[in-house]
């Protein structure tokens, strides 16, 4: 999403081959891309066999993915991608991609100001990557707690992790769902206080209950559908 924005550099030029999930940045349906920036020989030597040809890698990677790994394709998600690739052409993404960045770049800050280890220092993109381990907690023990305040954020392993890809030692959050809702950058502050607060009370069942009713009520003045 961000790439199609203009926003983040695309890494076509370089690669013979990109993937990227579509239901993310992209907010399109859960699903995938790949894409390739120009078509070329396989250096595998694959052989079409009636021509004898060198095949080139677009058609190793279709016949892959069908019959290969795919059984019979999902037209409604096929249109759903169409949609958001559509969506994607228009101003008004470029403004909602921003809007991520701001509101990623501002939690971030918030968390910074609250002794968070971000890793990189902050974020130039969607996702704040946090190392936990000055908060005495696992990212596995933050998921759950947060997950119980009502708010998703998943486990994610830091660099020179000691812990298993299963505990881990950090948590990722990232911007584009609240974004989609809408929520700027008071919402994005307030929402990296409750974070915190359901970290240093992991252990507090009715604390996070009534962080859990918070949100709740503020999600409500967010709805993802407009009646």
């Amino acid at each position: 999403g961000l790439v199609a924005a203009g926003l983040h550099p695309t890494p076509i030029p370089y690669c013979d081959v990109v993937t990227s999930t579509t239901h993310k940045t992209l907010r399109g349906p859960r699903g995938g891309i790949i894409m390739m920036g120009k078509n070329f020989e396989n250096p595998w030597g694959k052989i079409a066999p009636k021509s004898g040809r060198v095949k080139m890698v677009s058609e190793l990677i279709d016949s892959t993915v069908m019959p290969g790994i795919q059984g019979g394709p999902l037209m409604h998600i096929i249109a759903a991608k169409a949609v958001a690739f559509g969506e994607a052409l228009q101003p008004e993404f470029k403004i909602y991609a921003k809007n991520i960045i701001q509101n990623a770049q501002t939690m971030a800050d918030e968390f910074l100001k609250l002794d968070y280890q971000l890793v990189s220092g902050g974020t130039d993109t969607h996702v704040l990557l946090i190392d936990l381990s000055n908060k005495n907690i696992t990212g596995k023990a933050a998921e759950l707690s947060l997950g119980k305040a009502g708010i998703t954020v998943n486990k994610n392993m830091v660099p020179f992790d000691e812990r298993s890809p299963f505990i881990t030692s950090g948590i990722r959050v990232g911007t584009p769902a609240i974004t989609t809702r809408r929520m700027g950058v008071n919402e994005s502050i307030q929402i990296v206080k409750w974070i915190d607060e359901a970290i240093c009370n992991h252990d507090n069942e009715s604390g996070l209950s009534r962080i859990k009713s918070n949100v709740n009520n503020f999600c409500a003045e967010f709805p993802i559908y407009s009646d």
